[in-house]
């Protein structure tokens, strides 16, 4: 298919519209082997906590796509509604089109105003990662209870409050509440199903959204893949859920006025995409 087909480039996946075919009008996922991260010493660090593009694993996109098309079905057997349709090749997946949660611009005509292109809901088991940089007078890796929050998903990810997201009018009480309860049924099945192999999930990120020919109703749309979650491994909660190994695990820094925290015992995308293929 063209690259004029191309319907928007994402930091590990691009997105196409199909023009004709069985699948005419759809939408086809082609997963990339880009991956996001950090530099360190020169030399990239793949985390998918982060949201800059450094660098490529050769394979990845293939894996990324099988790993994504193994929750999409087990989601559709909870019950759970996505946008996935099949899966057609390695790196390949069609889905019906669908419009991210957002919001146009309410006054266009103001220098610097710009709509909200879409959410994205980030969900925690532990803190960790930008949550704890945030609120740094928390212990790393304690059990925060799968806290849900919104952020501003493109260039630069931005953190918005539930409540603000009703008072601007981006969704109603209603909406949000429905937004928050499938974040927290998804993480849950996530994290079951990682659990069942052994692995803790740390944290995760769903983008949200509506299908196009659909009724309205928020589904769960982009992807899960190794991209959107943060995995550890020899996870040993106390009875309160916190982790007892964070002392060994946690390392955190603060120097010219920037916070950072890593976890030892965090597994690589690399090390766990493949456990459910």
């Amino acid at each position: 298919m063209a690259e004029k087909n191309l319907v928007y480039r994402g930091k590990s996946k691009d997105v196409f519209n199909i023009p004709d075919g069985p699948h005419k009008g759809k939408y086809r996922f082609v997963f990339t082997d880009r991956a996001t991260g950090y530099m360190e010493g020169g030399r990239p660090v793949f985390d998918p906590g982060y949201d800059i593009v450094v660098g490529e694993i050769p394979g990845k996109g293939a894996i990324a796509c099988r790993f994504a098309a193994h929750f999409f079905k087990l989601l559709k057997d909870k019950g759970v509604p996505t946008h996935y349709i099949d899966t057609i090749s390695d790196n390949e997946m069609i889905i019906e089109p669908a419009v991210p949660l957002g919001m146009e611009v309410a006054s266009p005509e103001f220098p610097g105003s710009a709509p909200l292109t879409n959410l994205e809901f980030t969900w925690r088991n532990n803190a960790t990662g930008s949550f704890w940089r945030r609120y740094p007078f928390v212990t790393p890796c304690k059990n925060v209870h799968r806290v849900v929050e919104a952020w501003t998903k493109g260039d630069s990810d931005i953190l918005i409050t539930l409540e603000a997201l009703e008072e601007t009018g981006a969704l109603t009480r209603s909406e949000i509440k429905q937004s928050v309860e499938l974040v927290k049924d998804i993480a849950e099945i996530v994290s079951q199903e990682f659990a069942s192999k052994g692995l803790h999930v740390i944290d995760g990120k769903f983008e949200l959204g509506r299908l196009r020919d659909g009724d309205g109703k928020i589904v769960l749309i982009d992807e899960i893949s190794p991209d959107v979650l943060r995995v550890c491994r020899g996870f040993k909660p106390d009875k309160a859920g916190n982790c007892t190994l964070f002392k060994e695990c946690a390392v955190t820094n603060y120097s010219d006025g920037k916070r950072t925290i890593k976890n030892k015992n965090q597994v690589s995308a690399a090390d766990f995409i493949d456990i459910f293929l």
